[in-house]
Protein backbone atom coordinates (compact mmCIF):
# COMPACT_ATOMS: atom_id res chain seq x y z
CA UNK A 1 0.00 0.00 0.00
CA UNK A 2 1.37 3.43 -0.93
CA UNK A 3 1.20 6.64 1.04
CA UNK A 4 0.01 10.05 -0.12
CA UNK A 5 2.93 11.12 -2.25
CA UNK A 6 2.85 10.67 -5.98
CA UNK A 7 5.13 9.16 -8.53
CA UNK A 8 6.98 11.27 -11.07
CA UNK A 9 7.96 8.30 -13.19
CA UNK A 10 5.43 8.92 -15.94
CA UNK A 11 5.60 12.71 -15.89
CA UNK A 12 7.43 14.59 -18.64
CA UNK A 13 10.24 16.94 -17.72
CA UNK A 14 7.98 20.00 -18.18
CA UNK A 15 5.47 18.64 -15.63
CA UNK A 16 8.21 17.98 -13.07
CA UNK A 17 9.55 21.50 -13.61
CA UNK A 18 6.04 22.87 -13.18
CA UNK A 19 5.70 21.05 -9.87
CA UNK A 20 9.04 22.41 -8.72
CA UNK A 21 8.09 25.96 -9.72
CA UNK A 22 4.75 25.64 -7.95
CA UNK A 23 6.49 24.55 -4.76
CA UNK A 24 9.04 27.35 -5.09
CA UNK A 25 6.16 29.81 -5.44
CA UNK A 26 4.53 28.57 -2.23
CA UNK A 27 7.78 28.59 -0.28
CA UNK A 28 8.94 31.88 -1.75
CA UNK A 29 5.70 33.73 -0.99
CA UNK A 30 5.77 32.55 2.62
CA UNK A 31 9.45 33.39 2.91
CA UNK A 32 8.86 36.92 1.59
CA UNK A 33 6.46 37.52 4.47
CA UNK A 34 8.95 36.07 6.93
CA UNK A 35 11.90 38.07 5.57
CA UNK A 36 9.95 41.32 5.52
CA UNK A 37 9.00 40.77 9.13
CA UNK A 38 12.66 39.93 9.77
CA UNK A 39 13.69 43.30 8.35
CA UNK A 40 11.06 45.00 10.50
CA UNK A 41 12.46 43.12 13.50
CA UNK A 42 16.00 44.28 12.71
CA UNK A 43 14.81 47.85 12.20
CA UNK A 44 13.14 47.77 15.62
CA UNK A 45 16.25 46.27 17.22
CA UNK A 46 18.58 48.73 15.49
CA UNK A 47 16.45 51.68 16.56
CA UNK A 48 16.20 50.50 20.16
CA UNK A 49 19.75 49.24 20.74
CA UNK A 50 21.96 50.48 17.86
CA UNK A 51 25.32 48.78 17.28
CA UNK A 52 27.68 48.48 20.23
CA UNK A 53 28.82 46.25 23.12
CA UNK A 54 25.27 45.36 24.23
CA UNK A 55 24.07 44.37 20.77
CA UNK A 56 27.36 42.55 20.14
CA UNK A 57 26.65 40.46 23.25
CA UNK A 58 23.13 39.70 22.04
CA UNK A 59 24.21 38.75 18.53
CA UNK A 60 26.90 36.41 19.85
CA UNK A 61 24.26 34.67 21.97
CA UNK A 62 21.76 34.82 19.09
CA UNK A 63 24.22 33.16 16.69
CA UNK A 64 23.87 29.84 18.50
CA UNK A 65 20.08 29.31 18.31
CA UNK A 66 19.96 31.07 14.95
CA UNK A 67 22.55 28.68 13.54
CA UNK A 68 20.59 25.77 14.95
CA UNK A 69 17.44 27.17 13.35
CA UNK A 70 19.12 27.37 9.96
CA UNK A 71 20.60 23.93 10.21
CA UNK A 72 17.42 22.36 11.56
CA UNK A 73 14.54 24.25 10.00
CA UNK A 74 16.31 24.98 6.71
CA UNK A 75 18.83 22.19 6.46
CA UNK A 76 20.04 19.07 8.19
CA UNK A 77 16.90 17.76 9.88
CA UNK A 78 14.75 18.22 6.78
CA UNK A 79 17.51 16.72 4.65
CA UNK A 80 17.72 13.67 6.90
CA UNK A 81 13.95 13.31 7.34
CA UNK A 82 12.61 13.75 3.82
CA UNK A 83 14.35 10.85 2.03
CA UNK A 84 13.22 8.45 4.78
CA UNK A 85 9.72 9.91 4.98
CA UNK A 86 9.36 9.84 1.18
CA UNK A 87 10.40 6.19 1.03
CA UNK A 88 7.85 5.21 3.69
CA UNK A 89 5.12 7.19 1.95
CA UNK A 90 6.02 5.62 -1.38
CA UNK A 91 6.39 1.92 -0.53
CA UNK A 92 4.94 1.39 2.97
CA UNK A 93 1.47 1.48 4.46
CA UNK A 94 0.05 4.51 6.22
CA UNK A 95 0.11 2.68 9.54
CA UNK A 96 3.83 1.97 9.15
CA UNK A 97 4.47 5.61 8.32
CA UNK A 98 2.59 6.85 11.38
CA UNK A 99 4.41 4.40 13.66
CA UNK A 100 7.75 5.49 12.22
CA UNK A 101 6.91 9.19 12.65
CA UNK A 102 5.96 8.83 16.31
CA UNK A 103 9.19 6.96 17.00
CA UNK A 104 11.24 9.66 15.30
CA UNK A 105 9.42 12.40 17.24
CA UNK A 106 10.17 10.65 20.56
CA UNK A 107 13.86 10.16 19.80
CA UNK A 108 14.19 13.74 18.55
CA UNK A 109 12.56 15.20 21.66
CA UNK A 110 14.97 13.34 23.94
CA UNK A 111 17.99 14.43 21.89
CA UNK A 112 16.86 18.08 21.83
CA UNK A 113 16.35 18.18 25.59
CA UNK A 114 19.80 16.69 26.24
CA UNK A 115 21.55 19.13 23.87
CA UNK A 116 19.64 22.06 25.40
CA UNK A 117 20.67 21.08 28.94
CA UNK A 118 24.31 20.71 27.90
CA UNK A 119 24.18 24.07 26.13
CA UNK A 120 22.82 25.83 29.21
CA UNK A 121 25.49 24.29 31.44
CA UNK A 122 28.32 25.19 29.05
CA UNK A 123 27.01 28.62 28.05
CA UNK A 124 29.91 30.59 29.53
CA UNK A 125 32.44 28.41 27.70
CA UNK A 126 30.51 28.71 24.45
CA UNK A 127 30.58 32.51 24.70
CA UNK A 128 34.30 32.56 25.44
CA UNK A 129 35.02 30.30 22.48
CA UNK A 130 32.82 32.25 20.08
CA UNK A 131 33.92 35.73 21.19
CA UNK A 132 37.36 35.66 22.84
CA UNK A 133 37.61 39.42 22.34
CA UNK A 134 34.93 39.86 25.00
CA UNK A 135 37.40 38.78 27.69
CA UNK A 136 38.48 42.38 28.14
CA UNK A 137 34.95 43.29 29.26
CA UNK A 138 33.66 40.87 31.97
CA UNK A 139 30.25 42.55 31.99
CA UNK A 140 29.85 41.84 28.27
CA UNK A 141 30.76 38.19 28.86
CA UNK A 142 28.20 37.91 31.66
CA UNK A 143 25.46 39.47 29.53
CA UNK A 144 26.20 37.21 26.54
CA UNK A 145 26.24 34.15 28.80
CA UNK A 146 22.93 35.10 30.40
CA UNK A 147 21.35 35.62 27.01
CA UNK A 148 22.70 32.30 25.72
CA UNK A 149 21.25 30.37 28.63
CA UNK A 150 17.90 32.06 28.27
CA UNK A 151 17.65 31.36 24.53
CA UNK A 152 18.96 27.78 24.37
CA UNK A 153 15.53 26.14 25.01
CA UNK A 154 14.52 27.59 21.66
CA UNK A 155 16.29 24.57 20.19
CA UNK A 156 13.53 22.26 21.44
CA UNK A 157 10.80 24.28 19.75
CA UNK A 158 12.62 24.78 16.46
CA UNK A 159 13.65 21.11 16.31
CA UNK A 160 10.07 19.90 16.63
CA UNK A 161 8.96 22.58 14.17
CA UNK A 162 11.57 21.27 11.72
CA UNK A 163 10.17 17.76 12.12
CA UNK A 164 6.68 19.05 11.36
CA UNK A 165 7.98 20.91 8.32
CA UNK A 166 9.82 17.82 7.06
CA UNK A 167 6.65 15.74 7.25
CA UNK A 168 4.59 18.39 5.46
CA UNK A 169 7.25 18.80 2.77
CA UNK A 170 7.33 15.04 2.18
CA UNK A 171 3.58 15.35 1.54
CA UNK A 172 4.39 18.19 -0.92
CA UNK A 173 2.93 20.79 1.46
CA UNK A 174 5.38 23.68 1.71
CA UNK A 175 3.59 26.92 2.58
CA UNK A 176 2.95 26.58 6.31
CA UNK A 177 6.45 25.35 7.16
CA UNK A 178 8.00 28.22 5.20
CA UNK A 179 5.70 30.70 6.96
CA UNK A 180 6.62 29.48 10.46
CA UNK A 181 9.75 31.69 10.86
CA UNK A 182 7.49 34.74 10.49
CA UNK A 183 6.02 33.86 13.87
CA UNK A 184 9.49 34.10 15.42
CA UNK A 185 9.93 37.60 14.02
CA UNK A 186 6.54 38.69 15.34
CA UNK A 187 7.45 37.41 18.81
CA UNK A 188 10.75 39.32 18.87
CA UNK A 189 9.18 42.55 17.56
CA UNK A 190 6.45 42.49 20.19
CA UNK A 191 8.97 41.73 22.92
CA UNK A 192 10.98 44.86 22.13
CA UNK A 193 7.91 47.07 21.90
CA UNK A 194 6.09 45.67 24.95
CA UNK A 195 8.74 44.30 27.32
CA UNK A 196 11.96 46.25 26.72
CA UNK A 197 10.74 49.53 28.31
CA UNK A 198 10.01 47.71 31.56
CA UNK A 199 12.93 45.25 31.72
CA UNK A 200 15.86 45.84 34.07
CA UNK A 201 18.15 44.81 31.20
CA UNK A 202 16.12 45.82 28.11
CA UNK A 203 17.88 43.54 25.63
CA UNK A 204 16.78 40.47 27.63
CA UNK A 205 13.31 41.09 26.20
CA UNK A 206 14.60 39.87 22.83
CA UNK A 207 15.49 36.51 24.33
CA UNK A 208 11.99 36.16 25.78
CA UNK A 209 10.50 37.05 22.42
CA UNK A 210 12.64 34.42 20.74
CA UNK A 211 11.30 31.68 23.03
CA UNK A 212 7.69 32.74 22.49
CA UNK A 213 8.24 32.94 18.74
CA UNK A 214 9.90 29.52 18.70
CA UNK A 215 6.88 27.93 20.32
CA UNK A 216 4.70 29.69 17.78
CA UNK A 217 6.73 28.17 14.92
CA UNK A 218 5.63 24.74 16.09
CA UNK A 219 2.03 25.61 16.94
CA UNK A 220 1.29 27.23 13.57
CA UNK A 221 1.91 23.90 11.80
CA UNK A 222 -0.28 21.77 14.08
CA UNK A 223 -3.61 22.50 12.32
CA UNK A 224 -2.29 21.40 8.91
CA UNK A 225 -0.75 18.28 10.45
CA UNK A 226 -4.10 17.36 11.99
CA UNK A 227 -5.93 18.14 8.75
CA UNK A 228 -3.58 15.75 6.94
CA UNK A 229 -4.00 13.04 9.58
CA UNK A 230 -0.33 13.18 10.56
CA UNK A 231 0.40 12.21 14.18
CA UNK A 232 3.21 14.11 15.89
CA UNK A 233 2.72 12.54 19.32
CA UNK A 234 6.11 11.10 20.46
CA UNK A 235 6.47 7.43 21.32
CA UNK A 236 9.19 5.58 23.22
CA UNK A 237 10.03 3.30 20.28
CA UNK A 238 13.51 4.79 19.86
CA UNK A 239 14.83 1.48 18.49
CA UNK A 240 12.77 1.83 15.31
CA UNK A 241 15.00 1.26 12.23
CA UNK A 242 14.00 4.66 10.78
CA UNK A 243 15.45 6.39 13.85
CA UNK A 244 18.83 4.78 13.21
CA UNK A 245 18.67 5.65 9.52
CA UNK A 246 17.86 9.30 10.21
CA UNK A 247 20.56 9.48 12.88
CA UNK A 248 23.04 8.09 10.37
CA UNK A 249 22.08 10.79 7.87
CA UNK A 250 21.81 13.62 10.37
CA UNK A 251 25.41 13.95 11.50
CA UNK A 252 26.89 14.13 8.00
CA UNK A 253 24.00 16.34 6.89
CA UNK A 254 24.92 18.91 9.53
CA UNK A 255 28.50 19.12 8.31
CA UNK A 256 27.61 18.93 4.64
CA UNK A 257 25.05 21.76 4.77
CA UNK A 258 26.77 23.82 7.47
CA UNK A 259 29.80 25.13 5.57
CA UNK A 260 28.23 28.56 5.18
CA UNK A 261 26.88 28.62 8.73
CA UNK A 262 30.14 27.50 10.30
CA UNK A 263 31.77 30.34 8.41
CA UNK A 264 29.42 32.65 10.31
CA UNK A 265 30.83 31.30 13.57
CA UNK A 266 34.35 31.89 12.29
CA UNK A 267 33.44 35.45 11.39
CA UNK A 268 31.88 36.05 14.81
CA UNK A 269 34.97 34.68 16.54
CA UNK A 270 37.33 36.91 14.54
CA UNK A 271 35.03 39.95 14.54
CA UNK A 272 35.12 39.95 18.35
CA UNK A 273 38.83 40.81 18.00
CA UNK A 274 37.97 43.88 15.87
CA UNK A 275 36.56 47.22 17.12
CA UNK A 276 33.19 47.31 18.89
CA UNK A 277 30.25 47.00 16.52
CA UNK A 278 31.97 44.71 14.03
CA UNK A 279 29.80 41.72 14.97
CA UNK A 280 26.66 43.82 14.60
CA UNK A 281 27.77 45.19 11.21
CA UNK A 282 28.28 41.66 9.91
CA UNK A 283 24.95 40.55 11.33
CA UNK A 284 22.95 43.34 9.68
CA UNK A 285 24.78 42.85 6.35
CA UNK A 286 24.10 39.11 6.49
CA UNK A 287 20.43 39.78 7.15
CA UNK A 288 20.13 41.88 3.98
CA UNK A 289 21.92 39.25 1.91
CA UNK A 290 19.65 36.54 3.30
CA UNK A 291 16.55 38.10 1.75
CA UNK A 292 17.15 36.97 -1.85
CA UNK A 293 18.89 33.82 -0.59
CA UNK A 294 15.95 32.79 1.57
CA UNK A 295 13.16 33.89 -0.75
CA UNK A 296 14.51 32.02 -3.76
CA UNK A 297 17.76 30.13 -3.14
CA UNK A 298 16.62 28.17 -0.10
CA UNK A 299 13.10 27.91 -1.56
CA UNK A 300 14.44 26.15 -4.67
CA UNK A 301 16.64 23.84 -2.56
CA UNK A 302 13.73 22.94 -0.29
CA UNK A 303 11.35 22.32 -3.18
CA UNK A 304 13.89 20.25 -5.13
CA UNK A 305 14.64 17.71 -2.40
CA UNK A 306 11.35 15.70 -2.38
CA UNK A 307 11.28 15.06 -6.17
CA UNK A 308 15.02 14.29 -6.24
CA UNK A 309 14.60 11.90 -3.31
CA UNK A 310 11.79 10.10 -5.11
CA UNK A 311 13.80 9.94 -8.35
CA UNK A 312 16.80 8.56 -6.45
CA UNK A 313 14.60 5.95 -4.77
CA UNK A 314 13.47 4.81 -8.26
CA UNK A 315 17.12 4.92 -9.44
CA UNK A 316 16.02 7.33 -12.18
CA UNK A 317 19.26 9.30 -12.35
CA UNK A 318 18.45 10.92 -15.68
CA UNK A 319 15.38 12.60 -14.17
CA UNK A 320 17.37 13.53 -11.09
CA UNK A 321 19.98 15.24 -13.28
CA UNK A 322 17.22 17.12 -15.11
CA UNK A 323 15.67 18.31 -11.84
CA UNK A 324 19.06 19.38 -10.50
CA UNK A 325 19.93 21.20 -13.72
CA UNK A 326 16.65 23.10 -13.76
CA UNK A 327 17.00 24.03 -10.08
CA UNK A 328 20.51 25.38 -10.66
CA UNK A 329 19.36 27.41 -13.66
CA UNK A 330 16.52 28.89 -11.61
CA UNK A 331 18.99 29.79 -8.89
CA UNK A 332 21.31 31.58 -11.33
CA UNK A 333 18.35 33.38 -12.91
CA UNK A 334 17.63 35.20 -9.64
CA UNK A 335 20.98 35.19 -7.82
CA UNK A 336 23.06 36.94 -10.49
CA UNK A 337 20.94 40.12 -10.79
CA UNK A 338 20.38 40.12 -7.02
CA UNK A 339 24.15 40.12 -6.50
CA UNK A 340 24.70 43.09 -8.80
CA UNK A 341 21.78 44.98 -7.27
CA UNK A 342 23.00 44.45 -3.71
CA UNK A 343 26.52 45.57 -4.57
CA UNK A 344 25.43 48.74 -6.35
CA UNK A 345 22.64 49.74 -3.96
CA UNK A 346 24.24 48.52 -0.73
CA UNK A 347 24.48 51.96 0.91
CA UNK A 348 20.92 53.21 0.25
CA UNK A 349 19.51 49.77 1.12
CA UNK A 350 21.31 49.78 4.47
CA UNK A 351 20.38 53.41 5.16
CA UNK A 352 16.67 52.89 4.42
CA UNK A 353 16.44 49.69 6.45
CA UNK A 354 18.48 50.55 9.52
CA UNK A 355 19.62 54.17 9.83
CA UNK A 356 17.50 55.58 12.63
CA UNK A 357 17.78 56.00 16.39
CA UNK A 358 21.06 54.59 17.69
CA UNK A 359 22.08 53.35 14.22
CA UNK A 360 23.84 56.32 12.63
CA UNK A 361 25.61 57.11 9.32
CA UNK A 362 28.88 55.52 10.45
CA UNK A 363 27.05 52.26 11.17
CA UNK A 364 25.41 52.45 7.74
CA UNK A 365 28.76 52.77 5.96
CA UNK A 366 30.29 49.95 7.99
CA UNK A 367 27.34 47.61 7.35
CA UNK A 368 27.26 48.42 3.62
CA UNK A 369 31.00 47.69 3.46
CA UNK A 370 30.35 44.13 4.64
CA UNK A 371 27.21 43.74 2.49
CA UNK A 372 29.12 44.33 -0.73
CA UNK A 373 31.53 41.52 0.06
CA UNK A 374 28.78 39.14 1.20
CA UNK A 375 26.82 39.77 -2.01
CA UNK A 376 29.70 38.53 -4.15
CA UNK A 377 29.07 35.01 -2.89
CA UNK A 378 25.27 35.01 -3.22
CA UNK A 379 25.11 32.86 -6.42
CA UNK A 380 27.44 30.28 -4.86
CA UNK A 381 25.59 30.29 -1.53
CA UNK A 382 22.32 29.58 -3.37
CA UNK A 383 23.61 26.96 -5.80
CA UNK A 384 25.57 25.09 -3.12
CA UNK A 385 22.38 24.49 -1.13
CA UNK A 386 20.77 22.92 -4.18
CA UNK A 387 23.81 20.79 -5.04
CA UNK A 388 24.01 19.50 -1.46
CA UNK A 389 20.37 18.37 -1.63
CA UNK A 390 21.22 16.14 -4.59
CA UNK A 391 23.79 14.29 -2.49
CA UNK A 392 21.31 13.62 0.29
CA UNK A 393 18.66 12.51 -2.18
CA UNK A 394 21.23 9.94 -3.35
CA UNK A 395 22.06 8.90 0.21
CA UNK A 396 25.67 10.11 -0.12
CA UNK A 397 26.56 11.69 3.22
CA UNK A 398 30.33 11.57 2.94
CA UNK A 399 31.11 13.78 -0.03
CA UNK A 400 29.35 16.91 1.29
CA UNK A 401 31.07 16.45 4.66
CA UNK A 402 34.54 16.36 3.15
CA UNK A 403 33.83 19.30 0.88
CA UNK A 404 32.19 21.30 3.66
CA UNK A 405 35.09 20.82 6.05
CA UNK A 406 37.55 21.86 3.34
CA UNK A 407 35.48 24.99 2.64
CA UNK A 408 35.42 25.94 6.32
CA UNK A 409 39.19 25.51 6.52
CA UNK A 410 39.63 27.74 3.48
CA UNK A 411 37.30 30.31 5.06
CA UNK A 412 39.46 30.45 8.19
CA UNK A 413 42.66 30.97 6.19
CA UNK A 414 41.12 33.65 3.99
CA UNK A 415 39.50 35.41 6.95
CA UNK A 416 42.86 35.65 8.72
CA UNK A 417 44.41 37.03 5.54
CA UNK A 418 41.66 39.55 4.73
CA UNK A 419 40.64 40.89 8.15
CA UNK A 420 43.81 43.00 8.44
CA UNK A 421 43.44 45.14 5.31
CA UNK A 422 39.63 44.95 5.01
CA UNK A 423 38.54 44.73 8.68
CA UNK A 424 35.10 43.10 9.05
CA UNK A 425 34.59 43.38 5.28
CA UNK A 426 37.45 40.91 4.86
CA UNK A 427 35.52 38.36 6.94
CA UNK A 428 32.53 38.71 4.61
CA UNK A 429 34.77 38.34 1.56
CA UNK A 430 36.33 35.19 3.02
CA UNK A 431 32.86 33.64 3.40
CA UNK A 432 32.03 34.42 -0.22
CA UNK A 433 35.26 32.93 -1.54
CA UNK A 434 34.80 29.80 0.56
CA UNK A 435 31.25 29.39 -0.76
CA UNK A 436 32.55 29.41 -4.34
CA UNK A 437 35.08 26.70 -3.47
CA UNK A 438 32.34 24.71 -1.72
CA UNK A 439 30.09 24.85 -4.80
CA UNK A 440 32.92 23.86 -7.15
CA UNK A 441 33.71 20.81 -5.01
CA UNK A 442 30.06 19.75 -4.81
CA UNK A 443 29.52 20.00 -8.57
CA UNK A 444 32.72 18.11 -9.33
CA UNK A 445 31.71 15.21 -7.08
CA UNK A 446 28.15 15.19 -8.45
CA UNK A 447 29.49 14.92 -11.99
CA UNK A 448 31.64 12.03 -10.87
CA UNK A 449 28.64 10.22 -9.36
CA UNK A 450 25.85 11.15 -11.79
CA UNK A 451 27.66 11.79 -15.03
CA UNK A 452 27.32 15.01 -17.07
CA UNK A 453 25.14 17.54 -15.26
CA UNK A 454 24.28 19.58 -18.33
CA UNK A 455 26.65 22.41 -17.41
CA UNK A 456 26.69 23.70 -21.04
CA UNK A 457 22.93 24.18 -20.71
CA UNK A 458 23.47 26.17 -17.52
CA UNK A 459 26.16 28.29 -19.19
CA UNK A 460 23.89 28.97 -22.16
CA UNK A 461 21.12 30.08 -19.81
CA UNK A 462 23.54 32.63 -18.32
CA UNK A 463 23.87 34.50 -21.64
CA UNK A 464 20.47 36.26 -21.54
CA UNK A 465 20.74 36.59 -17.76
CA UNK A 466 24.10 38.37 -18.06
CA UNK A 467 22.91 40.78 -20.75
CA UNK A 468 19.76 41.60 -18.79
CA UNK A 469 21.79 42.06 -15.61
CA UNK A 470 24.12 44.51 -17.40
CA UNK A 471 21.10 46.61 -18.46
CA UNK A 472 19.77 46.50 -14.90
CA UNK A 473 23.16 47.60 -13.56
CA UNK A 474 23.19 50.58 -15.92
CA UNK A 475 19.82 51.65 -14.55
CA UNK A 476 21.10 51.43 -10.97
CA UNK A 477 24.25 53.42 -11.78
CA UNK A 478 22.17 56.11 -13.48
CA UNK A 479 19.87 56.44 -10.48
CA UNK A 480 22.81 56.55 -8.09
CA UNK A 481 24.22 59.46 -10.12
CA UNK A 482 20.92 61.35 -9.68
CA UNK A 483 20.37 60.23 -6.08
CA UNK A 484 19.52 63.20 -3.82
CA UNK A 485 22.44 64.11 -1.56
CA UNK A 486 20.28 64.72 1.48
CA UNK A 487 16.69 63.62 1.79
CA UNK A 488 14.20 62.47 4.35
CA UNK A 489 13.89 58.78 5.05
CA UNK A 490 10.59 58.54 3.16
CA UNK A 491 11.99 60.25 0.07
CA UNK A 492 15.00 57.97 -0.03
CA UNK A 493 12.78 54.94 0.50
CA UNK A 494 10.80 56.09 -2.53
CA UNK A 495 13.96 56.42 -4.61
CA UNK A 496 15.05 52.97 -3.52
CA UNK A 497 11.63 51.57 -4.42
CA UNK A 498 11.89 53.09 -7.89
CA UNK A 499 15.41 51.67 -8.27
CA UNK A 500 14.34 48.16 -7.27
CA UNK A 501 11.07 48.15 -9.25
CA UNK A 502 12.80 49.55 -12.32
CA UNK A 503 15.58 46.98 -12.01
CA UNK A 504 13.12 44.09 -11.81
CA UNK A 505 11.09 45.43 -14.75
CA UNK A 506 14.09 46.02 -17.00
CA UNK A 507 15.58 42.64 -16.12
CA UNK A 508 12.34 40.79 -16.83
CA UNK A 509 11.73 42.69 -20.08
CA UNK A 510 15.24 42.00 -21.37
CA UNK A 511 15.04 38.31 -20.39
CA UNK A 512 11.72 38.09 -22.23
CA UNK A 513 13.22 39.72 -25.30
CA UNK A 514 16.14 37.28 -25.21
CA UNK A 515 13.75 34.35 -24.69
CA UNK A 516 15.10 33.16 -21.37
CA UNK A 517 13.84 29.61 -20.77
CA UNK A 518 13.63 30.16 -17.01
CA UNK A 519 11.44 33.25 -17.39
CA UNK A 520 9.29 31.40 -19.93
CA UNK A 521 8.75 28.58 -17.45
CA UNK A 522 7.75 31.03 -14.73
CA UNK A 523 5.34 32.88 -17.01
CA UNK A 524 3.81 29.64 -18.27
CA UNK A 525 3.19 28.52 -14.71
CA UNK A 526 1.45 31.80 -13.85
CA UNK A 527 -0.74 31.58 -16.95
CA UNK A 528 -1.84 28.03 -16.10
CA UNK A 529 -3.37 29.24 -12.90
CA UNK A 530 -1.99 31.72 -10.39
CA UNK A 531 -4.76 30.85 -7.94
CA UNK A 532 -3.53 27.22 -7.72
CA UNK A 533 -0.01 28.30 -6.72
CA UNK A 534 -1.35 30.66 -4.05
CA UNK A 535 -3.35 27.77 -2.54
CA UNK A 536 -0.24 25.53 -2.52
CA UNK A 537 -1.88 22.80 -4.63
CA UNK A 538 0.32 20.22 -6.37
CA UNK A 539 0.44 20.06 -10.17
CA UNK A 540 -2.25 18.09 -11.94
CA UNK A 541 -0.08 15.03 -12.41
CA UNK A 542 0.48 14.80 -8.68
CA UNK A 543 -3.05 14.98 -7.43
Amino acid sequence: MRGDTTNDADLPEAAIQSGLLRAVGAIGSATVASRLLGFLRDMVVARAFGAGPTTDAFFVAFRIPNLLRRLLAEGALATAFIPVFTEFLTVRSREEFNRMLRAVAGALLVALCVVTLVGILLASWIVRIMAPGFSADPEQVRLATRLTRLMFPYLIFVGLAALAMGVLNAHRRFFTGALAPAVLNVGMILSVLMLAPYAEVPILSLAVGMLVGGLGQLLIQIPELRQSGIPLVPSADVSHPAVRRIAGLLGPSVFGLAAVQLSVFVNTFLASLLPHGSISFLYYADRVMEFPLGVFGIAVATAALPPMAEQAARRDRASLRDTLNFALRLSCFVALPATVGLILLRVPITRVLFERGEFGPASTEATAWALGFYAIGLPAFSAARIAAQAFYALGDTRSPVRIGIAAVGLNVLLALAFMGPLAHGGLALASSCASVANLAGLLWCLRRDLGPLGLPRIVMSLAPVSVATALMASWCVLLLHWWPASTSGWVEAGWLGVAVAGSVGLYAAMCAGLRSQELSALVALLRRGRHRASRNLPPEGHR
